[in-house]
C-alpha cells in the first residue's frame, strides 16, 4: 500500500510541476494584453489534492471553497481558500493579477496557510504561503474556471513544505 501511495504522490507531483511549467510558458509566450485584469469577484468550489505528505506520511484530498474579491481599477485581488477534509485550513492571500486576454488572467499571491485542526492538504502548522494560479471566464456566462497551487513553506511541524493543487468552478458577482 505504501508503494502505491508513493507512486500516486510521485505522479501527482509530476502533474503539478507540469501544470506550473505550462502556466509559466503561457505567460512568457503571450504579448502583453491591453485588457484590464479580468472578471471581477467570484465564489467557487472544487477539489484539492495534497502533493506532499505530512507527519503521518499521507497526502490529503480536500474539498475547496475559494473566493476572490477584485479591486476594479487595480491588478490586485484579495483571495481566500478553505480546505475541508480530515482537517480544516484557510489560506488568505493578496494577489497580483496579469491579464492574458479578455477571458484569462494569471496571478501570484502571497499570504498564510492557517490550519484550524488536524493534518490538512496545506500542512499542520501556520506558515507563509504563495499561490500561483489562473482564472478563465467562460464566455457569455457568469462562470469562472479556476486552478492554482498553494505552497506553504515550513507547513509541517516536523519540517518541510506543504504543496497542493486545486481547481474548480466559480460564480461571478
Amino acid at each position: 500500500m505504501r508503494n502505491l501511495m508513493g507512486l500516486i504522490n510521485q505522479k501527482l507531483s509530476l502533474v503539478g510541476v507540469t501544470g506550473i511549467c505550462a502556466c509559466a510558458i503561457a505567460v512568457a509566450s503571450q504579448a502583453p494584453a491591453s485588457a484590464q485584469a479580468a472578471y471581477g469577484s467570484y465564489v467557487g468550489i472544487g477539489p484539492g489534492i495534497g502533493l506532499t505528505s505530512g507527519d503521518d506520511g499521507g497526502s490529503r484530498v480536500s474539498a475547496v471553497v475559494a473566493g476572490r474579491y477584485k479591486f476594479l481599477r487595480s491588478p490586485i485581488s484579495l483571495r481566500a481558500q478553505a480546505f475541508i477534509g480530515n482537517g480544516v485550513a484557510i489560506v488568505p492571500t493578496i494577489s497580483y493579477d496579469y491579464a492574458l486576454n479578455w477571458q484569462t488572467d494569471v496571478y501570484i499571491g502571497a499570504g498564510a496557510s492557517i490550519p484550524l485542526g488536524g493534518d490538512t492538504a496545506v500542512g499542520n502548522r501556520t506558515s507563509f504561503a504563495i499561490q500561483p494560479g489562473i482564472d478563465y471566464a467562460l464566455p457569455n456566462s457568469n462562470l469562472v474556471v479556476f486552478g492554482n497551487a498553494v505552497i506553504a513553506f515550513d507547513g509541517y511541524r516536523g519540517g518541510g513544505a506543504a504543496a497542493t493543487l486545486q481547481g474548480g468552478v466559480g460564480l461571478r458577482f
